[in-house]
């Protein structure tokens, strides 16, 4: 089987999968039946791509199991013409993801290594709408801003003041909320100057840590 057909084979049934855990969009299972999950890994963990699991990448990071992937995406509550903001760019999956369900996504990540070989991965792909930029989360990119949905791919105490700032009116965010092992996805709506939050149920994430790398 060729690289390109064992790829199709494998996303599709990574797809099957995630629909089993639960996830019923079918805009979101055609985009993970359409991506292929390799070439976002390194060679050692390439034969693993299309399992279910969280997996080592790049700067000592990890790309998310593919299912916490989808329900993040979910509760996004995306549609086609909304702009959006990744917080943690990773490996790129996520975002590519993300490129295929809405009009643009300006993804931010901390580690330069990170950003400059997601960036490879979006021109390798033909990703038309998404920008990368090596930044640090939590001041937000508002050079693009104001985002109709903005996501903060790791737990945070508090969601940053300046990245709420960043949200349209009537626009949403979804993060990981908490300091401990396990956290709590929080959803914020925007209503003019007040913001409304509803807690989704708990997760497990790595927190996303301030500022720039120092290396990588």
């Amino acid at each position: 089987m060729k690289p390109a057909d064992s790829d199709r084979a494998g996303a599709e049934k990574l797809a099957r999968r995630v629909a089993e855990q639960g996830v019923t969009d079918e805009r979101i299972l055609a985009a993970i039946a359409a991506v292929p999950r390799r070439i976002f890994l390194a060679a050692a963990y390439q034969a693993s791509a299309y399992a279910d699991r969280a997996l080592p990448i790049e700067c000592g990071q990890t790309i998310s199991p593919p299912s916490t992937t989808a329900m993040l995406v979910a509760a996004l509550d995306l549609k086609p013409e909304h702009k959006l903001l990744e917080i943690g760019t990773g490996s790129g999956y996520q975002t590519v993801l993300l490129a295929r369900l809405a009009a643009a996504v300006v993804t931010l990540e901390r580690f330069r290594t990170l950003t400059d070989l997601a960036a490879d991965r979006f021109a390798l792909l033909k990703v038309p709408n998404v920008q990368a930029f090596h930044a640090d989360g939590f001041d937000g990119y508002p050079r693009h801003a104001p985002y109709d949905r903005i996501l903060l791919d790791g737990a945070v105490s508090r969601i940053p003041h300046p990245v709420l700032d960043q949200l349209a009116d009537r626009g949403l965010l979804v993060a990981p909320v908490g300091t401990g092992p396990e956290q709590t996805l929080v959803r914020v709506v925007r209503d003019g100057r007040l913001f409304h939050r509803t807690e989704l149920g708990p997760v497990r994430f790595t927190p996303l840590v301030e500022g720039l790398a120092a290396r990588l």
